[in-house]
């Protein structure tokens, strides 16, 4: 992924007002991330735990949505998928991450969800630069290649269901 700015990251929000995206906490260390190795910029709000962004880089260019965490039931003990890059994580480092439809259906209160790992590290997990655990990535035949098409094309699908106004 290319590195954006903060002015990118605000314009890209496809379910978020201008006054949402003007308040909305950016990544602190924005200019310190491992662009290379990231395939879409995924964090949570210091501020409000509950809140997540992610922007990923579509063929409309860049498109964030706005998430919210669904509340959790704390001590899970086993173990959960993410949706998208498919690790598995014990307790609370998988999460129900909802978001707002775009346009008037996110005006009437639709939204859809899937599963994603807490911290938003997908492009970490898929590439071994960052470890949930013994267990936590399964060995595939596929290449490192296929694997991160697989996640981006899991991740477009979801943004797309958000960005459908309809």
């Amino acid at each position: 992924m290319h590195e954006l700015t903060g002015a990118e990251i605000r314009a890209s929000f496809v379910n978020a007002t201008k006054g949402e995206t003007t308040r909305l906490a950016l990544p602190s260390d924005l200019a310190d991330l491992p662009w290379d190795d990231l395939d879409f910029l995924g964090w949570r709000d210091p501020a409000s735990p509950q809140r997540a962004f992610i922007v990923m880089t579509t063929a409309a260019g860049a498109t964030g949505i706005a998430l919210r965490l669904a509340h959790s039931a704390t001590g899970r003990r086993r173990r959960n998928m993410c949706a998208v890059c498919l690790t598995t994580h014990s307790g609370d480092g998988v999460s129900l991450m909802t978001a707002r439809k775009a346009g008037r259906a996110g005006q009437q209160g639709n939204s859809v969800g899937t599963y994603l790992c807490s911290d938003l590290a997908c492009s970490l997990y898929v590439r071994g630069l960052r470890s949930a655990g013994p267990g936590a990535r399964l060995q595939e035949s596929l290449s490192l290649e296929d694997q991160v098409e697989r996640m981006l094309g899991r991740l477009e699908a979801f943004v797309a269901g958000v960005a459908r106004s309809a």
